[in-house]
């Protein structure tokens, strides 16, 4: 893993031990909603011949700030994002170094009926009980041998996991648990380098599985995908969803760069 990578992981640690000070204290765990269904909402955003497109509501990335997102600001942006056409909104809680919050996803999940991604470093299962989400993102490269438990858990929870690969043997390992979402990161966590390939070299390995095995995994294509050339290029390739952010959040106009990627097969 990267450096960075491991100071988060480190950050993230401590927030664990946090919460389980503040159990300790008689604080519960919260309790979950009714999950909001990606699956249904994708299937049928391709049917309608348009992008699956979840928005991603991201303060920064290690090392660039983006801009300031208060509680306010992301139900909002979450807001544009929705009237847009998103097929589901991704939340970043990661507060050290991605400038996320909890507070930002909460405010998000009260302001829009879509389904909502919890996007963070989630290394233990009492992070599940930090607050309401829809689905929750599982890193392959980061639980290795944990995968397949922290799946169960998570939809044992009542939450969607979405288990986020970027090689083979992630993948590999991804198609043994019971995920129905498979994120392919187009982002090297040991280089933190973005190549779109990695989705054109990964996603017919889950389409060749699903023929083989009988299932049927949504793949959702994450990291550097900022034009519509480029959600067409992942899309040839098997890619179900994307997955986007900085470009979004760049553009400084939620509303009109949501739409530009949600109508991507239009132009």
């Amino acid at each position: 893993m990267h450096s960075v990578i491991n100071d988060i992981l480190r950050s993230t640690e401590k927030r664990i031990l946090q919460i389980e000070s503040d159990n300790e204290k008689g604080k519960e765990g919260k309790r979950l909603a009714k999950k909001r269904d990606i699956i249904d909402a994708i299937n049928e955003k391709k049917c309608k011949n348009k992008i699956a497109v979840i928005a991603e509501v991201k303060p920064a990335s290690p090392g660039k700030k983006l801009r300031n997102i208060l509680p306010d600001d992301a139900a909002l942006i979450a807001s544009e994002m929705q009237k847009a056409g998103a097929v589901a909104i991704s939340v970043l809680t990661e507060p050290g170094f991605f400038h996320g919050s909890i507070s930002n996803l909460e405010a998000v999940r009260k302001n829009v009926i879509l389904p909502v991604l919890r996007k963070d470093f989630i290394i233990d299962k009492i992070q599940f009980n930090e607050t309401e989400s829809d689905l929750i993102l599982l890193i392959a490269g980061l639980l290795e041998g944990n995968l397949s438990e922290m799946v169960n858990a998570a939809i044992a929870k009542g939450l969607e996991p979405l288990v986020e690969v970027h090689d083979e043997k992630e993948l590999e390992e991804a198609l043994k648990t019971k995920t129905r979402l498979i994120g392919i990161n187009n982002r090297n966590l040991s280089t933190l380098e973005i190549d779109l390939n990695t989705t054109l070299k990964l996603a017919p390995i889950v389409k060749e599985f699903d023929r083989n095995n009988n299932s049927n995994h949504i793949i959702i294509s994450e990291s550097g995908i900022h034009s519509t050339d480029d959600i067409r290029k992942v899309m040839d390739a098997g890619a179900d969803a994307v997955l986007v952010g900085t470009s979004i959040i760049k553009s400084g106009e939620m509303y009109s760069k949501t739409k530009e990627l949600v109508d991507a097969l239009d132009q």
